[in-house]
């Protein structure tokens, strides 16, 4: 029975037989100290060749498939597979782990890679992202992360010549990686026509951006930047798996089993071929390699690891050998040698010497081998196989004595018998065979009673009996060698076994766990001399059990190492080692046994340090070798602190209701009561649950909580100040250092740690997202910068947190029970330990784990139950107080002794300079020396020692003890009963606060005219507090039953009490003596009230749903009130003591009469949802709350959290001015925020991404690269006697040599982003430059000059942009831009840092605001950069840019938030405005609190649409409002409102920070005395309004910016204009169209003019040498299409409506104009003789005028049978005839004028056009690209040249293509900046310049032509 505690003996690993060459690769190293380092199942090897030994890492818990070596070759970075997958950086000289690297990958960590200085570490997960990681490693800190591909990637590597690139490859693709800021962005790899698109498996940087990659052709393919630009072909004849660089050049290895050595410029220097030497043999193929010196490492697929010296190359020495791939189950020992034999599914066969370490024969087979076994001479060994057969040969030279196939099923076992003479052979077909070994192996018997397949076999020690195991998990017996199965109990009950390796029978009862499925052990083996036991499951564990073990769940040791199912172990035949094989992994692991005599001398081998440990973690036999746990520890550890509401769930639950509400109209108070109250006292402390929880401050204050109030008590005036950070009940406390700061933890779903200051009551950061439900421990570090918290999750994890920082260092999993107390180690900042149930753990911070070791109990102790644990006087002891009242004594991990300290726990020490302090159950407060020899001194807590001043009374005596310190000359004590006590060093002891007990509480009344109230709880007590300023309990007495309500009587001498067991009893309020008592119901009485006046009735409500009404004088019971369907809540008298009301647990109000009880129905008034204040500070439900006599107070009980508080009632006015602690109501305001049509139109904006563009033009049909090409009529032969085909294009520079168009430069836009952005125009330079933003480019204008530089990063719109105002960060812009998903990959939203002056992008945040990021602003430092995103939650950030850290981030709001900024001397608080919200923000460690602003003060003001901020001195806050208005705020309070700051919303905002000066923007009409532009002073009280003289009726200014003495404007209609302050002349900088998109787009035939005309109506003309418009035309309706006729003097403007204008260009008069069609006209054209103009409409026609005729315009003809709309039209050279590109991708040929259509193809061959803008045609079939499923090409454009080409499509993309290019998918160039949608593009004369218009960007881009040389 002694298998209730594991075995004292230990298994060491002492030699791993294999290395993992299967599916992995890469993976083999020389370290510095020229070892070897590699891996096998789950664990990492170093092995010296030297010294023939090996090291062994086992922080893994699964298989490890990568590997990474530091570029100083000691630490070594592995990766697992796994759920939860981690990366382990270990140290391969003392394999220790150094940091553990979590919680990013998922599956499997597939590659690593060290950056070239070792700092950073980047993974790749096996998720189906295959997810890229970049970690700085040693805090264990993400740095970014990104998708890597949807196929597997297979290797990744840091460029080692340019910082922040990598490089990756896999599945038919290579990636070139850059990291910016948090963004890594990938670049695939284009291979051309140089080499075939393939799998590409490994890789590796050299100089000058060149990459070597070897391919799964065998090819090695070299790349320059992106680019392939050269192959070396048939470099190996089959896939290359590795690539290995060092300082001589390069390895190569594949899988033609060749290693290639290359030099550094990749040339040829040798080749080893492995198959051709002494060791190769056929299919040898090559996963690693390794170059260093002279010396080659090289891993194979079959787990060889050779190692060759280069000059005798012709000879590798094979160093490791294992099994290779298929499972491993066969296992014998060697009966009288130190040998093994193992067999696997590859066929071999292998002897292993156990003493040498190495393979010492192997043989082949023809089958795969499944189980093995040698006889007892050790002369034969059997070998079953998977098809049935069995083979036995000689063990001396592996000869075949004989193959015996009787079945057809694998033979699973088999076994000689101890005396030789038979061999008993177990098949998966449920019988077992005997055979005759002296008759050549004749059959001899056959067992037959099993009904499943055989597991295992034992023979008896006389080999008359034999048992087995079979797959049902039933145990039979047989007797030999007939095999006649025996029933009979009896006759097996004194059989000894020769072995015992059969998984079920009584003797090992004890292996299984509980509740276990039978199969999960593979293998047992019996040491019947040491009597242990040890088994392998299907979980990789290797354990260790006491033999017999009888009783099932037995206590063990476990060890790991194997990946998943350990298939067989066996004991050495002198029981020296244990050997065990992997299923998967095919390793074989040599354990070397250390029996118990031995342990005592080897303390060394105390527990492996492991993330698993190796000790009994799992074992739970019936605890009977613990203690009873002591009933105060039981009842806390059944506490559960999860709630049905978390409070964090009320913004949604309000959200749902309101929707609900939004039906049903009820009245209700409109305001929010004007009076507010203030925590003024609280009476209890959280004893029963918590320990060390109350602490002296620096200034000697008492510092604890109760509820969710953190309190700071002031002993000497008895004052309490209150910390109300919290929402829900706060569970722990710790104290800095210093004893200033207290950090505090509570519970919840993602439950936050507080740091507070206990001087101004203000937290300095919080602390949340690590645990769950609840944080139950924290305990600062002795330099006070870190703080450990443990929480209440099923893990009990424990955080290690930079506290200032907000940032978690290290995570890691406590215990899976409960933790009661974390400690850190005041000597070492990295080390800690964890105390709780059966639990003392010793912690050092690995990176970002943290690595726990067991306490080491050893003889000396029990696993006992740690509640308090302490430090002492150097860095290795530690001390813990257990529940059986014991302290023990540790030397680091190891148990040195064990002290009595108390009867029953010791909940509580404190480490002094010379000793402890502990406090225990047993009301004992003890003094110890300084290494607990004696106890110096004992207090006992009772009430006879209590001092007169005491604040109360001691309930009882010697309460259990729950927190202790010291400080001030006095040991203060905290109870479980929720007192807290100060005893002086002399004796006596003062009680200064106290609560009621465990239990709830519910009953409450106040004194009718003495400031006093009685309290009657469920801990069986009712008690009397004054709430006068003695602030004590005045008296209590103790009841037979808890109970539930109480009340006085008018006169104030009586006290009613309602008990739980349907009694109540009225006592003398001055005595609490019993007076009376009844007892008439069976259930809770819930309510008890006395009638007003003289109280003449006494009215008691039960749970049984009945009122009796008693007179009081008489005693009697004189009515009973019945007619509710539900247990009684609430009662209430009328004032003349006449009527009851009722309230019930139906929600039912009902009315009885007095006092007989007769029901009254009365109406009652309906009223829902009224405005209220509320104000946390009880934790979960308030029980009852009343008002004092005087209204001065409010007295309110908490229910679980048993404390009493009482609240100060401030009037309206009397409030003096001290922050307010309630937040108001969150029942929004009904009311609108206001209407304006440019804020709703900006709030409802959807933000398309380029990607996911759909076309603009509704086209059908079949697009042109899809469509079937009917063959042509005439197909010319080559060489035709036919005169040569006329140009496709007339040119008009014939004379010159034609010179190709290669490269577009962008040079010039007009254009701006004002419609829907704001606070978008920066002065940079002193007010030189402009700097502001148009579809996806960022813009640096040149005030003077007009000319423009670009920043052209983003890949999509920018939405926002700011500058960064401090001197350190000069000319540094962020801009922010839209995006799709947050997943982190290239189409993710995005915020660029820039430099505005060499363009260069600083950092990238990839954030996760889906949508967009609609808001960026700069803190004061410039340090910080504060986002605001689209998505619903509209979430706000903060980063640390320059790193590109995520601080911190929040749900804003669940409206559209507009802007948010910084306050401009701050670096952690901002505001943020939106639709109907002003929020002010501060930033604590990593958390955003935020204040909603107050807008009480101030009589009607209701909250509006606030649309922009900006800040004043002293905290002050304005917002700019959709009325006009502005509010001025003081903190997070309305203080005034300055009204009809603007005529409408006031869209801008900017601070001016030398001075102070605000300027305001807003939409004005333009007036005598107002401007849509103000400058106003410092506090907003006087102003200076500015005209902005633009023409227009109203101008709406949406960005406003000022430098020296101007003021910068930028508007909603595209213009930026500046403003003089002296002299208020404006002069307008930027122009463009207002209103997108532009379709009109024409170039003059001769000058560097250009015309555009757009859906504003306006047409405009453009000068590209003055980079300015010249003029523009506003038509009052939509233009659609513009053309100069062919000299230039006269326009055609087509219109939406269906209307054309031709003006004269000289004199702008219109010349004639006509509408014969109702909708759009598309396209209009002179022809090149300037006789006809074509005009055509999506009616489907094109109709032509005869321009000679006069401006009366009259049709002459039109094009008949037009298949669809016309898009574009181009007139042919003679003027003949004109093609037709339609919107069905038809293109057609009419003749003109008479618009016959032209069928003829060799007609239509011969043309010669005057221009080209067609889309549809043979001619341009190759600008169709492969991915247009959704998006169209919308416009093309032929240079004038004849030979170039561009175009502009949907995904708003110019490119630039040769013309003609039939072929499909023509090479191009591609330039990027247009939002979705390119709608027109032209060459200017001279081909100078290309335009392109935007669609959705209303932009005009001018790009300049670079023309190839001569």
């Amino acid at each position: 029975m002694a298998a209730r505690s594991a075995p004292n003996c230990h298994l060491r690993l002492e030699w791993v037989y294999g290395y993992r060459g299967h599916q992995c690769r890469n993976n083999l190293y020389y370290t510095a100290a020229k070892e070897i380092v590699y891996f096998v199942a789950g664990v990492g090897v170093v092995y010296s060749p030297r010294e023939h030994r090996q090291k062994f890492y086992r922080g893994h818990s699964d298989d490890i498939i990568s590997l990474a070596l530091h570029p100083e070759r000691v630490l070594v970075a592995t990766g697992q597979v796994g759920k939860e997958p981690y990366i382990c950086v270990w140290d391969s000289y003392t394999v220790q782990t150094v940091s553990v690297l979590k919680d990013v990958h998922t599956h499997g960590i597939a590659c690593l890679a060290f950056d070239v200085d070792g700092q950073r570490l980047v993974s790749v997960g096996l998720d189906s992202k295959n997810v890229v990681c970049v970690w700085d490693w040693k805090r264990g800190k993400m740095l970014s992360m990104a998708p890597g591909h949807t196929d597997r990637i297979f290797d990744i590597s840091w460029d080692l010549y340019q910082p922040n690139k990598l490089v990756s490859c896999g599945v038919k693709h290579i990636k070139f990686w850059s990291l910016c800021g948090n963004a890594l962005t990938p670049k695939r790899g284009v291979f051309g026509k140089t080499g075939d698109l393939q799998t590409i498996l490994c890789l590796a940087c050299a100089r000058d951006e060149l990459t070597y990659s070897g391919a799964l052709n065998g090819d090695i393919y070299v790349w320059k930047g992106i680019n392939l630009t050269r192959t070396i072909q048939g470099a190996h004849t089959a896939g290359i798996f590795s690539m290995n660089a060092c300082e001589e050049g390069f390895a190569t290895g594949g899988r033609d089993g060749c290693i290639r050595l290359w030099d550094l410029t990749f040339k040829p220097i040798t080749v080893i071929d492995l198959r051709e030497t002494d060791q190769g043999y056929k299919g040898l193929s090559v996963r690693s390699v390794c170059w260093r010196g002279d010396h080659i490492l090289v891993g194979t697929q079959d787990s060889e690891i050779f190692e060759i010296v280069v000059h005798e190359r012709n000879k590798p020495f094979l160093i490791m050998q294992g099994h290779c791939e298929g499972e491993l189950w066969a296992l014998a020992i060697h009966p009288t040698k130190p040998l093994a034999v193992t067999g696997s599914d590859d066929r071999s066969v292998r002897m292993w010497s156990l003493v040498d370490h190495a393979l010492i024969a192997r043989c082949n087979m023809g089958e795969p081998i499944r189980c093995a076994a040698v006889n007892v001479d050790g002369t034969h060994l059997a070998l079953g196989m998977k098809d049935g057969s069995f083979t036995v040969l000689r063990v001396r030279d592996m000869t075949e004595v004989v193959r015996i196939k009787d079945k057809k099923e694998a033979v699973h076992e088999l076994k000689y018998s101890p005396d030789g003479t038979y061999l008993a052979v177990g098949c998966n077909d449920s019988s077992v065979d005997i055979y005759g070994v002296a008759q050549r192996y004749k059959k001899f018997g056959e067992c037959v009673g099993s009904l499943s397949f055989i597991t295992h076999l034992d023979w008896s020690s006389d080999s008359r009996y034999l048992q087995t195991n079979d797959g049902n998990g039933k145990r039979h017996f047989y007797r030999m060698p007939g095999g006649k199965e025996v029933t009979n109990k009896e006759e097996i009950k004194g059989v000894h076994w020769a072995s015992w390796t059969c998984v079920s029978g009584i003797e090992v009862n004890g292996i299984w766990p509980k509740y276990s499925d039978i199969n999960d052990i593979n293998s047992v083996d019996g040491n019947y001399i040491a009597q242990v036991l040890v088994t392998a499951d299907d979980y990789g564990i290797v354990k260790l059990f006491r033999y017999p073990c009888l009783r099932k769940g037995a206590k063990f040791k476990k060890y790991i190492g194997h990946s998943a199912h350990v298939t067989n172990v066996r004991w050495s035949h002198d029981y020296q080692w244990v050997i065990s094989i992997g299923g998967a992994d095919h390793s074989v692991f040599q354990w070397k046994f250390i029996p118990e005599r031995k342990l005592k001398d080897a303390l060394h081998i105390a527990p492996q340090e492991s993330l698993a440990d190796s000790n009994s973690d799992e074992s739970d036999s019936d605890l009977s070798d613990v203690p009873e746990l002591d009933s105060e520890i039981e009842q806390e550890t059944q506490l559960t602190y999860r709630r049905q509401v978390y409070k964090e769930d009320l913004p949604q639950l309000k959200e749902q209701y309101k929707e609900k509400q939004k039906s049903g109209t009820s009245k209700r108070r409109e305001r929010a009561p004007g009076n507010s109250i203030r925590l003024h006292f609280v009476h209890g402390y959280r004893g029963y649950d918590c320990r060390s929880n109350l602490f002296y401050t620096q200034i000697g204050e008492i510092v604890y909580h109760v509820a969710a109030v953190g309190v700071i008590y002031n002993r000497q005036q008895n004052t309490q100040r209150f910390y109300m950070g919290h929402d829900d009940d706060i569970l722990c406390l710790a104290i800095h250092p210093v004893r200033d700061y207290v950090a505090t933890g509570q519970v919840g779903r993602d439950p936050s740690i507080h740091i507070w200051d206990t001087e101004t009551i203000k937290p300095l950061s919080i602390l949340k997202g690590y645990h769950q439900c609840g944080v139950c421990a924290v305990d600062f570090s002795a330099d006070g910068k870190r703080l450990v918290s443990a929480g209440i999750d099923d893990s009990h994890s424990v955080v290690l947190w930079d506290w200032k920082k907000g940032e978690k260092l290290s995570i890691a999993r406590g215990s899976k029970d409960k933790i009661f107390v974390v400690k850190m180690n005041p000597y070492v900042p990295d080390k800690l330990i964890t105390a709780g149930i059966k639990h003392m753990k010793f912690w050092h911070r690995a990176g970002g784990g943290l690595i726990g070791r067991k306490g080491y109990i050893g003889a000396l102790g029990k696993n006992d139950t740690m509640m308090c644990a302490v430090y002492g006087w150097t860095e290795e002891m530690a001390f813990s107080g257990t529940s059986a009242g014991d302290v023990c004594i540790w030397r680091d991990i190891f148990l040195v002794k064990t002290v009595k300290a108390h009867d029953g726990p010791v909940f509580s020490m404190h480490a002094l300079e010379k000793g402890f302090i502990t406090g225990g159950k047993d009301g004992v407060v003890a003094l110890w020396d300084d290494s607990f020899e004696r106890c110096l001194k004992t207090y006992a807590i009772k009430r006879a020692a209590l001092a007169p001043g005491s604040k109360g009374l001691l309930l009882e005596d010697n309460p259990s003890i729950r927190a202790i310190s010291l400080g001030h000359g006095h040991i203060l004590v905290g109870t479980k009963n929720g007192e807290i006590l100060e005893v002086d060093k002399s004796g006596p002891i003062t009680l200064l606060v106290q609560g009621h007990m465990e239990g709830e509480v519910w009953g409450l009344a106040v004194h009718p005219y003495l400031p006093i109230c009685a309290t009657v709880s469920d801990d069986k007590t009712l008690r009397i507090w004054d709430l006068s300023p003695s602030h004590c309990m005045l008296a209590v007495r103790k009841l037979k039953k808890g109970g539930r309500c109480c009340c006085f009587s008018p006169d104030g001498k009586v006290l009613a009490v309602g008990l739980n067991d349907g009694s109540f009893l009225m006592a003398n309020a001055d005595t609490l003596e019993d007076l009376v008592s009844f007892h008439h119901r069976k259930d809770i009485i819930s309510d008890i009230r006395f009638s007003p006046g003289s109280g003449k009735y006494l009215a008691v409500a039960s749970h049984d749903s009945f009122i009796d009404i008693y007179n009081v004088m008489s005693s009697k019971r004189v009515g009973i009130c019945k007619g509710a369907t539900s247990y009684i809540t609430h009662i209430d008298w009328d004032i003349r003591g006449k009527l009851l009301q009722v309230n019930t647990g139906a929600k039912e109000q009902l009315f009885f009469e007095a006092p007989r009880g007769k029901k009254q129905t009365i109406p009652s008034v309906e009223g829902k949802c009224g405005k209220f204040k509320r104000y946390v500070a009880h934790s979960t439900h308030v029980t009852n709350v009343r008002w004092t006599y005087d209204d001065s107070m409010l007295v309110t009980l908490g229910g679980a959290d048993m404390s009493l508080m009482v609240w100060t009632n401030e009037m309206e006015g009397y409030r003096e001015k001290r922050p307010c602690d309630s937040e108001e109501s969150d029942i929004d305001s009904e009311e609108d925020g206001g209407y304006d049509s440019d804020v709703t139109r900006e709030n409802e904006i959807s933000y398309t991404i380029r990607a996911l563009s759909t076309n603009i033009r509704p086209m059908f049909g079949i697009k042109p690269h899809l469509q079937q090409k009917e063959p042509s009529v005439d197909e010319r032969p080559p060489v035709s006697r036919a005169p040569p085909q006329p140009e496709k294009l007339q040119t008009n520079n014939v004379g010159k040599k034609k010179r190709p168009i290669e490269d577009l430069v962008l040079e010039l836009v007009f254009g701006y982003r004002g419609r829907d952005c704001r606070n978008n125009v920066h002065y940079l330079n002193d007010g030189d430059d402009i700097i502001y933003h148009t579809a996806s480019i960022g813009i640096l204008h040149n005030v003077a000059t007009g000319t423009q530089s670009f920043y052209q990063e983003h890949n999509d719109d920018i939405l926002c942009l700011t500058v960064n105002q401090h001197p350190k960060f000069i000319n540094i812009v962020a801009t922010g831009q839209v995006g799709d998903l947050a997943d982190m990959s290239a189409t993710a939203p995005s915020i660029h840092i820039w430099d505005a002056i060499n363009k260069q992008t600083l950092s990238i945040l990839r954030c996760y605001h889906s949508k967009g990021v609609c808001s960026v602003s700069f803190s004061a430092t410039g340090k910080l950069l504060l986002s605001v995103g689209l998505d619903p939650e509209h979430t706000v950030t903060i980063w640390r840019w320059q790193e590109g850290a995520k601080i911190a981030s929040r749900a804003g709001h669940n409206q559209r938030i507009f802007v948010a900024e910084f306050r401009p001397d701050s670096d952690s608080q901002f505001v943020s405005v939106g639709v109907k919200h002003v929020k002010f923000w501060t930033l604590a460690g990593r958390a955003l609190l935020s204040k909603k602003g107050l807008l009480r003060p101030l009589e009607d003001a209701r909250m509006q649409t606030m649309l922009a901020v900006a800040f004043g001195a002293s905290n002050l806050t304005f917002t700019g409002t959709i009325s006009g208005d502005v509010c001025v705020w003081k903190d997070h309070v309305l203080c005034r409102i300055v009204a009809r700051a603007h005529n409408g919303p006031v869209f801008a905002m900017y601070t001016t920070l030398r001075d102070g000066l605000i300027v305001t923007g807003g939409k004005e009409r333009p007036s005598k005395e107002g401007g849509a532009v103000k400058l106003w002073d410092q506090e907003l009280r006087r102003c200076r309004a500015f005209r902005l003289e633009t023409g227009q009726a109203t101008d709406c200014v949406r960005s406003v910016c000022r430098g020296k003495g101007k003021i910068l404007v930028g508007t909603r209609n595209a213009e930026i204009i500046e403003v003089g302050e002296k002299n208020a002349a404006c002069n307008i900088l930027v122009n463009g169209h207002v209103d997108g998109p532009i379709w009109g787009l024409v170039t003059h035939p001769s000058r560097d003019f250009f015309l555009s005309a757009a859906e504003d109506g306006t047409v405009r003309l453009w000068d590209i040498a003055d980079k300015k418009m010249l003029n523009k035309v506003n038509l009052g309706h939509a233009a659609q299409t513009v053309c100069y006729s062919p000299e230039g003097d006269m326009v055609a403007i087509g219109m939406k409506n269906g209307e054309f204008i031709i003006l004269l260009v000289s004199s702008l008069k219109i010349w004639g104009k006509k509408r014969d069609r109702r909708c759009t006209i598309h396209d209009i054209r002179f022809s090149p003789d300037s006789r006809f103009l074509a005009v055509g409409s999506s009616e489907n026609s094109v109709d032509f005028y005869d321009l000679t005729l006069g401006p009366t315009l009259n049709r002459i003809s039109y094009c008949k049978d037009i298949p669809s709309f016309v898009i574009q039209m181009d007139f042919s050279a003679d003027s003949r005839y004109l093609q037709v590109s339609t919107g069905c991708y038809k293109r057609h040929v009419y003749e003109v004028p008479s618009g016959k259509h032209l069928m003829d193809q060799a007609a239509i061959d011969r043309i010669t056009w005057a221009t080209w803008t067609s889309i549809l045609g043979d001619e341009v079939m190759g600008i169709w690209s492969r991915h247009a499923e959704r998006a169209n090409v919308n416009c093309a454009c032929v240079s004038h040249s004849g030979i170039s080409l561009v175009t502009g499509d949907d995904f708003g993309m110019v490119k630039l293509f040769d013309f003609p290019c039939p072929e499909k998918f023509a090479k191009h160039k591609r330039f990027f900046g247009h939002s979705p949608h390119v709608t027109n593009i032209r060459f200017t004369s001279g081909d100078r310049h290309v335009i392109s218009a935007g669609g959705d960007d209303c932009s005009l881009f001018v790009w300049k032509c670079v023309h190839m040389p001569h």
